[in-house]
């Protein structure tokens, strides 16, 4: 499904002058991106680079939580698209000096940055700075239940395989409750026409008021049945306070996702998990290194494409 052809852009542009929700972006401007990201996928699969639209743009990405696939696909993304971009080193900042957030993403906005994707646990944190900045803000993931660009690429993924992601049923396995990729990537697989179910247990659901829209399933055989997506979900122990590691404990046992508990899916479906991954714990290493099964190295790969195309639209296309 690579387009060799640039798709055309919505109508009068891409109107969003940041992503700090998924619900930021309309149904054209998020169709137009993931074509986009289509499109930008194939420079990368062909090695060839890519239209470099960002030329003389400066990109900060500032990342107050740690990061791997996030901070360098970003990075990767700007360079390619031929943007100035500047890794911030907070362990090295004057945040460690006493000084805020806010004043230091204003004082690396001030320096001339055309966007900056901050990742902060705080929540409130990117509307505050969209507020404040004389820049393009984008959420590198931010409080609980926002990360809109691994929505992006996790939807882009799964278009690769299926085209459209209208009609499949998907199943997200896991630590719900702790998730930020869960939140974002419910909210627009459901828009996208998809049927959506949380699975897991019950200690590890989102609060009874938060996504009330989607199926809940604590039973691993029955939250599987047709599904045509797997998603596994990290364990986030950091975000457990004391006694995190206990919820470990038989986890794997009834909710690992292995080949023989994929069999309660649909036949050939697909597994995933935005990573980083605890092996043994929410996914069997021989599941997760499976071409066959596994789209887990496809999400990275589309995480820069993706990102290539977030950059894009917010930053050029009718601005």
């Amino acid at each position: 499904m690579t387009h060799c052809k640039r798709p055309s852009p919505p109508a009068g542009g891409v109107t969003a002058r940041r992503l700090i929700s998924i619900d930021d972006l309309s149904d054209v401007e998020i169709a137009y991106i993931l074509n986009l990201a289509e499109h930008y996928a194939g420079f990368l699969k062909r090695s060839k680079p890519a239209p470099h639209c960002l030329a003389g743009r400066t990109q900060i990405n500032l990342f107050f939580e740690d990061s791997t696939r996030t901070n360098l696909s970003f990075d990767l993304a700007g360079r390619k698209l031929g943007a100035d971009v500047v890794n911030v080193p907070v362990s090295a900042s004057s945040v460690h000096k006493g000084e805020s957030l806010i004043d230091t993403a204003q004082t690396l906005a001030a320096m001339g940055a055309d966007v900056m994707i901050v990742r902060a646990r705080q929540e409130g944190l990117h509307q505050r700075l969209d507020q404040l900045l004389d820049c393009v803000v984008i959420n590198g993931g931010a409080g609980a239940f926002e990360h809109p660009t691994q929505a992006l690429l996790d939807a882009a993924t799964i278009r690769s395989k299926f085209e459209t992601l209208d009609g499949l049923t998907i199943a997200i396995c896991g630590d719900v409750k702790h998730s930020r990729v869960a939140g974002s990537d419910a909210r627009l697989f459901v828009r996208l026409g998809a049927t959506v179910r949380f699975v897991g247990p019950a200690a590890l659901m989102p609060d009874d008021n938060q996504l009330t829209d989607i199926e809940r399933c604590t039973n691993l055989k029955d939250g599987l049945a047709g599904a045509d997506i797997v998603m596994g979900l990290r364990m986030q122990f950091e975000r457990m306070g004391s006694g995190g590691k206990e919820a470990a404990q038989g986890y794997f046992e009834t909710f690992g996702l292995t080949h023989e508990t994929l069999k309660h899916a649909s036949p050939g479906a697909f597994v995933m998990h935005p990573g980083p991954m605890n092996r043994g714990v929410e996914i069997d290493g021989a599941l997760a290194d499976d071409p066959a099964r596994a789209l887990i190295l496809q999400q990275v790969f589309y995480g820069v494409a993706t990102r290539m195309a977030v950059l894009d639209a917010l930053l050029t296309i009718g601005k």
